[in-house]
């Protein structure tokens, strides 16, 4: 007997195929190797699951309507991650592309997810971001493996949806060679607390980098809460007067922009200056934090701008028939995270 709630994936384990065949085979796909046996094979697997794939989504191919759905995890309401949107407007607008947003919380309700999928759908969108806040694996709703779609800030758990994050290790690396070169040999790392996949890249790519200058990555390791208290509370511990001048840091590396601002107050109420005594770089650019510090904060820009332009970018040739990109959804594309150089790092007084 059909069962309810069939979903493509169920297709693809009954008919022995990837999602995408399915896909293929389901939508009439043109121009595609796959054999009239492995066809029957997946329309004979979903007529027996009572499958029904939706009408408007088959005539996507067909029916270009002009406009994509950015499907957001709240960046639509967290200003420094505007620029995503941006981004992925402006390069719209390059393919004269409409951009409709839906603001939502992914990965939290599988029912909400296929309801606003699906109603970008409806509205016979041309593909789908879909975007989140933090960057973690997720399953996306079964609606977004019909059409072309990419992930921005997450990785498809499955491999079958192309995605684009942040190389937060390579930015945290990049941080501690800069330092290294700056002449500093003892260099904290104010890490947060919080198990998510950029605490874990961020913690790494320190340890990469002072692996690799020969240092010892996990002698000035402290974690605390991730905003301004916990920076606070991280550098009080690692510069206290008690410590010994010749053996404390000489550089605090904060996990974000908001635990850096900690370690000014901390470094402040410890009679110490930036960057004269003590150097600090913090990550994510944040605005208006990083440039409104004084000295201004030299930190790690996440490249949201880039993150939207590429999504649209990558969905365009999608929606062109590239069906060949799909490849890239067992390996998200990492763009790179720049340093932004300002006043608060400088060579250490004491070696």
């Amino acid at each position: 007997m059909p069962r309810e709630h069939v979903g493509i994936r169920d297709v693809a384990a009954a008919a022995g195929v990837s999602v995408t065949t399915v896909s293929h085979v389901l939508n009439d796909t043109p121009h595609t190797r796959t054999s009239e046996l492995t066809k029957a094979r997946v329309r004979a697997a979903a007529e027996a699951l009572g499958y029904q794939p939706n009408r408007l989504a088959r005539g996507l191919r067909t029916r270009a309507s002009g406009m994509i759905g950015l499907l957001t995890e709240e960046i639509a309401t967290t200003p420094h991650a505007g620029r995503i949107i941006l981004g992925a407007q402006e390069e719209a607008s390059r393919h004269n592309l409409t951009l409709a947003i839906i603001n939502s919380r992914l990965n939290q309700d599988a029912d909400i997810e296929s309801a606003q999928v699906q109603a970008f759908i409806d509205r016979q969108a041309d593909g789908i971001i879909y975007a989140t806040v933090y960057h973690d694996e997720v399953v996306p709703p079964d609606e977004l493996l019909s059409v072309p779609a990419v992930l921005v800030g997450a990785r498809d758990r499955l491999g079958e949806i192309p995605s684009v994050m942040p190389d937060e290790r390579a930015g945290a690396t990049s941080v501690v060679d800069l330092l290294v070169r700056t002449g500093h040999r003892r260099i904290a790392f104010a890490a947060s607390s919080v198990d998510v996949p950029a605490t874990r890249g961020r913690l790494q790519g320190y340890r990469d980098g002072m692996a690799a200058a020969g240092l010892d990555p996990d002698a000035f390791v402290v974690e605390a809460v991730s905003e301004a208290i916990g920076g606070y509370e991280a550098t009080m511990g690692l510069l206290d007067h008690g410590a010994d001048p010749a053996t404390r840091p000489t550089a605090v590396f904060c996990y974000n922009d908001r635990m850096a601002m900690g370690a000014y107050r901390a470094a402040a109420e410890l009679g110490l200056s930036i960057p004269q005594d003590v150097s600090v770089v913090g990550f994510d650019d944040q605005d208006p934090i990083a440039a409104s510090l004084y000295p201004a904060l030299t930190t790690v820009a996440l490249p949201h701008y880039e993150l939207g332009a590429w999504a649209v970018e990558t969905l365009t040739s999608l929606m062109e028939g590239r069906d060949e990109l799909r490849l890239l959804g067992a390996h998200p594309t990492l763009l790179a995270c720049p340093i932004v150089e300002r006043a608060s790092v400088a060579p250490p007084a004491r070696a």
